[in-house]
């Protein structure tokens, strides 16, 4: 009981140092219960930091690890705020792992090295391709190779079903960030990093193919905001199954589209149609563009008042963590937003949509990153 009583004052003292200062460390065995924003699956603690890193409202996380028992929520990260930006309340749980956002840690903001392969675990969902092979390390191998991939899981030599034994799975997350809202707003204007970090593939650089006043009707797979055609046609590269797009440039809506045996096309004057790229990279100059009269709703990281929309622009461009960005003119309408910036982004870091225990499978991430 004197130990406990110990710990819980070492955290109180502590919370102000932690909460408004870089604070890498990891708190084992200990929960931050409540004040959740959102849960998602996680293969570590490290991983789960990543994550509250990338989400724009995250403060600190509570991971419930492999070895918690009090249910069956293993693997489980859950992202948190305070209107203090502290946790409310600290309790001694044997096998969860909390922390802090490294927002305030510049020097640790790239990726992790997420080189590590996990035994005994699966990350159900996310397939686009499978095939057979002879290890893990060449699964993980094609994985780093394959420009779509992100993460993997591999069966091994004594699954209980025999006809599934050395199969790997691909699996894929987004890499390119997806506005969650936009919307026509007389005063606005909008844009992204011109930093944005995105997934290298290819050291060459192409241009994709546009249609304009072109819609492909049917075949839709998915549906995403975005902000111009090449930003949908960038989704659409980044995505496995998508074999071309339409975009309406009227409500700001990409529709991706799969059907790799026909392509037809018809007459619209507010749609534009495209063709991802395959093995090359990108030509990414649509990141340059800023787009007056329009919004990105949500997602913000931090909002500062600047004079003009070249300086949000900048800003967002030197910020690591900043994706896109909205800036209000001193026109706009409501006088609270008037010449204040807007940084925001998305979660872009390699994230399975499940994870969970299942022996003599291992699993791991792409190395592409890395090597």
């Amino acid at each position: 009981m004197g130990t406990y009583l110990i710990l819980l004052g070492l955290l109180s003292i502590c919370s102000l140092c932690f909460s408004h200062e870089c604070a890498p460390e990891l708190i084992e065995n200990v929960d931050f219960p409540g004040s959740d924003i959102t849960v998602l699956h996680s293969l570590d603690a490290r991983h789960c930091q990543q994550l509250c890193t990338e989400h724009p409202s995250c403060l600190f996380f509570s991971f419930l690890r492999h070895d918690y028992t009090r249910d069956n929520r293993n693997f489980f990260c859950y992202l948190k705020s305070t209107p203090s930006r502290e946790p409310n309340v600290r309790t001694p749980v044997q096998g969860i792992t909390s922390g802090f956002s490294l927002k305030n840690c510049p020097s640790k903001l790239e990726q992790p090295c997420q080189s590590q392969l996990y035994q005994n675990v699966d990350f159900p969902g996310a397939d686009y391709k499978s095939f057979f092979t002879s290890s893990v390390e060449e699964c993980q191998r094609v994985c780093t190779q394959d420009p779509h991939c992100r993460f993997f899981a591999f069966i091994n030599g004594v699954f209980t079903a025999e006809n599934t034994r050395y199969r790997c799975f691909l699996k894929h997350s987004w890499s390119v960030p997806r506005t969650p809202v936009i919307k026509k707003e007389i005063g606005a204007v909008s844009g992204f990093s011109h930093k944005l970090q995105m997934t290298q593939y290819f050291g060459t650089v192409c241009q994709g193919k546009l249609f304009l006043n072109t819609d492909i009707p049917g075949h839709d797979i998915d549906k995403l905001p975005a902000a111009s055609a090449e930003h949908c046609q960038a989704l659409c590269t980044d995505k496995p199954s998508c074999t071309y797009f339409s975009y309406n440039r009227g409500d700001f809506q990409c529709y991706l589209k799969g059907n790799p045996s026909v392509m037809v096309t018809s007459t619209n004057v507010v749609a534009t149609s495209g063709i991802p790229v395959h093995f090359c990279q990108m030509d990414n100059s649509w990141l340059q563009v800023s787009h007056e009269g329009v919004s990105f709703q949500g997602s913000d990281l931090r909002s500062e008042l600047m004079c003009d929309p070249d300086k949000c622009q900048r800003t967002c461009t030197t910020d690591p963590l900043c994706q896109f960005y909205t800036y209000f003119h001193e026109s706009y309408p409501n006088p609270d937003f008037r010449r204040r910036c807007y940084l925001k982004r998305v979660i872009t870091a390699p994230a399975p949509p499940k994870v969970i225990k299942l022996n003599n499978i291992v699993s791991g991430f792409s190395l592409k990153n890395w090597v």
